[in-house]
Order: structure tokens, then sequence, then C-alpha cells
């Protein structure tokens, strides 16, 4: 099969034995959501947009979390891309300890799942990405109070690009799985 316009090389394959699809990276903050998203056949990851937070998640009626609007919106971004992942940024200190932002984490990953199912929701280690977002950003110019509202997307473009390059050379997904809770449980 000929690669795009015609231009007879071939298509790109999904990394090896994965099924082709979308991919979305999220790096998740106390404030802000940074969302990423990759092309079909996984192989670039480009920025998406900044979410709002939501820090109260109030109970559903069957007792399990409702469905926030930020969830609700990395939910609609997975459906409209067809995502066959997401994956989550999970903050370890430097040591590989976890703390309280990776129990954050966790607990948005398990949430996400919830509202994606089927579509699998995988925890990537996310050490260093904030740091290296800000780097990067004021090496292209950026002043640190106007890249405020992008820093968390440039982050969620390492999670996904770093999961996307262990994809390629595993031939597997990346991460951990997030297991999906049933409701009231």
């Amino acid at each position: 099969m000929t690669g795009p316009y015609g231009s007879g090389l071939p298509e790109p394959d999904a990394p090896r034995g994965l099924p082709r699809g979308a991919r979305l990276g999220v790096d998740v903050g106390k404030a802000r959501i940074g969302l990423a998203g990759s092309d079909p056949d996984g192989l670039v990851a480009t920025p998406v947009e900044t979410v709002p937070r939501v820090l109260d998640v109030p109970a559903g009626a069957d007792g399990a979390p409702a469905v926030t609007p930020d969830v609700a919106r990395i939910a609609a971004e997975a459906e409209e891309r067809f995502a066959a992942v997401v994956y989550v940024g999970l903050p370890r200190h430097l040591s590989g300890a976890e703390g309280a932002a990776t129990a954050d984490a966790r607990d948005f990953a398990t949430r996400l799942a919830a509202a994606v199912a089927p579509v699998e929701v995988r925890l990537v280690d996310e050490r260093m990405t904030t740091v290296t977002a800000h780097a990067q950003l004021r090496s292209a110019g950026r002043r640190t109070k106007t890249h405020r509202s992008v820093v968390d997307q440039a982050a969620a473009v390492i999670i996904l690009q770093s999961a996307l390059d262990v994809e390629r050379s595993a031939g597997e997904r990346a991460g951990e799985l997030v297991e999906r809770q049933r409701p009231g449980a």
C-alpha cells in the first residue's frame, strides 16, 4: 500500500502487534491538565489543549465519583479521535517513591478509566517532564509568565512521546494498566 499523497512509500505500520489508533497523553496538575494527542499510527505527539482541573469530586447517584467536566472533556477528546489508549503521567519522586501527587494522579486516572471505557488508561512515569517542558519553552524564547498556559500541554507532549517511543521499541503498550472500578466499589 502506498503512503499519503501518492508518495509511493509504504504507509507506516503501528508498532509491532499494536492496533492502530490515536493515543492521548495527560499531565495532571492541581490547577490545570495538559492534553496531547498523536496521529493514528502513534508516531508524533502534539499539544491539544489545557483543561481546567476540577478538584471537588462529588459522588454520583450510584455512589461512585461523578464525572467532572475535566474528565468529561478528556473522554470527549478520546471519543473524537477514536483513541486506542490514554497515557496519564505518574509523578514519582526522583528516588522513585510515590507521594501525594502520585496518589492524586492515580485517583484521576481511575476516574478517567471509568469514563473512557473500553479504551485503556495507562500510567507512565513522568519524572522531570514539567521541568523539561519549562526548559524547552524557555529555549524557544517563551517568557515564564507567558508560557504557563502551555507548559501543561508541553509536559503532556513529553509524556505521550515517551510512551510512543516505548511502544515502538518494545512492541507493546507503555506503563501500568489502570483497572476500572465498578460503580459503588
